[in-house]
């Protein structure tokens, strides 16, 4: 993920394989601090299917905590 900063407003969402090929549920937008705070509180089975996007990139949560 490009450089940002903790109250960068970001998109927190799901993505799921729905029986339309998948879908994006939006969790939360906001600042970066406060998505990456739900993100963790969520159980891991969904965190393996969350992405965190800023206006300019997109990263799985994972990858983002563990990089």
């Amino acid at each position: 993920m490009r450089t940002t900063h903790d109250h960068a407003s970001v998109r927190l969402y799901h993505l799921g394989d729905g029986p339309e090929g998948g879908s994006a549920d939006t969790l939360f937008y906001g600042p970066l601090s406060e998505a990456l705070r739900i993100a963790a509180e969520q159980p891991l089975e969904l965190q393996e299917e969350l992405f965190i996007a800023t206006d300019n990139d997109v990263v799985a949560y994972l990858d983002l905590i563990e990089g």
